[in-house]
């Protein structure tokens, strides 16, 4: 078996024989064997451990965390090829913001008026995940997630521009004073009623669904100050449910 001193694997991976000895202290990788004089040597299994350990810290997970992901086995292969999956999601999320981020600038830029939620949707995309799942359940997360995985950066980029339109359409009409009764409310909010329905995988709102959206809008307060605050959200709430009257019930 092919064995490697503790200062050659130190000096390969960049870390002190110091931290490998820590490694060792907690548990989280002991070596093939110890010498006579203390020295520490490594073999496959034990570099294949490190390398896992090490794809993982730069994922910027907790040691505590990475010994529960380290306690199956896996070879040197098994390992890379997580350590590479793990390395595409991380891509792929972050093409995502920047492409949120990038829309954002050019909004700003623009001197388009945006809210603060708007401003902040490149920072952490997945920052709702839970409450989405607590709210609507897991399979709402997974089929908009999965709509937007399957998206070009430039759809997204679509995909955003239409949600700030259709947002901000209904924030400026409950500010002008609009009739929420009017062809014209009605017309935005059936522009509404399509755009939650791509936003939800296809899956178009009931009355029931839609009526508990439209409370929603009040009851939080990050919908309301996204629609211009209390009032408009109300105003907002009130067109919906005329429409609702008119086309799901």
């Amino acid at each position: 078996m092919t064995e490697w001193p503790i200062r050659e694997v130190a000096r390969a991976t960049g870390l002190t024989s110091r931290t490998l000895r820590h490694y060792e202290q907690i548990g989280l990788l002991r070596p093939s064997r110890v010498a006579n004089n203390g020295y520490r040597f490594y073999g496959d299994a034990e570099l294949s451990r490190l390398y896992r350990i090490l794809s993982l810290r730069a994922l910027e997970l907790p040691l505590a965390t990475i010994r529960i992901a380290l306690e199956d086995d896996a070879t040197l292969a098994q390992a890379i090829t997580s350590h590479l999956a793990l390395l595409e999601e991380r891509r792929d999320r972050t093409d995502r913001q920047i492409s949120a981020v990038r829309h954002t600038l050019a909004a700003v830029t623009k001197g388009r008026t945006m809210t603060i939620e708007e401003v902040f949707a490149g920072v952490d995309e997945t920052r709702y995940e839970a409450e989405v799942r607590e709210r609507w359940g897991d399979e709402a997360w997974e089929r908009s997630a999965k709509r937007r995985d399957q998206m070009s950066e430039d759809q997204r980029r679509c995909d955003d521009e239409r949600s700030l339109d259709i947002n901000a359409a209904l924030r400026e009409a409950a500010t002008c004073g609009d009739d929420p009764t009017g062809a014209s409310f009605q017309a935005l909010i059936a522009a509404h009623h399509r755009w939650v329905t791509d936003f939800w995988g296809g899956r178009a709102p009931d009355a029931d669904s839609y009526a508990g959206l439209s409370e929603l809008y009040v009851a939080d307060v990050r919908f309301a100050a996204t629609y211009g605050g209390q009032h408009n959200a109300e105003v907002i709430r009130a067109a919906m449910q005329v429409w609702i009257a008119a086309n799901l019930e």
